[in-house]
């Protein structure tokens, strides 16, 4: 057993998130493992862009509210306690809430080697997507 070293946090890059966000590497499994966990915090109005995992990713919600929208979907509110699963391949997006913060535990997986980039980014969310509730 280790305990492994806390990593320092980052904020989130603008190429991929609009607003103020800062994750924790908690997981970054080493083989044979594929598990990856963050906790990423969302300032009021932050989320991140377009995105898809190749194997999925859970998301649960341990303070604030958010919200989270798959592709063509509608936008729904999340708060402390809500799990979230969205299946591989989907686009999504999450974030907070435009007048609360958000923190969120997100898990995913790496695929297997040689089948598919770990996460796809696309374009950011437009302010009248993150306003369509």
């Amino acid at each position: 057993m280790n305990i492994l070293n806390k990593q320092p946090t980052v904020k989130a890059p603008a190429e991929t998130f609009t607003g103020d966000a800062w994750y924790d590497v908690i997981v970054k499994g080493e083989t044979p493992s594929r598990m990856r966990v963050n906790v990423v915090r969302f300032a009021p109005g932050a989320r991140n862009a377009w995105h898809r995992h190749a194997v999925g990713q859970t998301l649960h919600v341990t303070e604030g509210r958010g919200l989270v929208q798959s592709r063509g979907g509608r936008v729904v509110e999340i708060g402390p306690g809500d799990t979230i699963w969205t299946p591989p391949g989907e686009w999504h997006w999450h974030g907070a809430a435009a007048d609360h913060f958000m923190t969120q535990l997100a898990v995913w997986e790496t695929p297997e080697e040689g089948s598919g980039q770990e996460t796809e980014w696309g374009d950011l969310v437009t302010d009248e997507e993150y306003g369509s509730r």
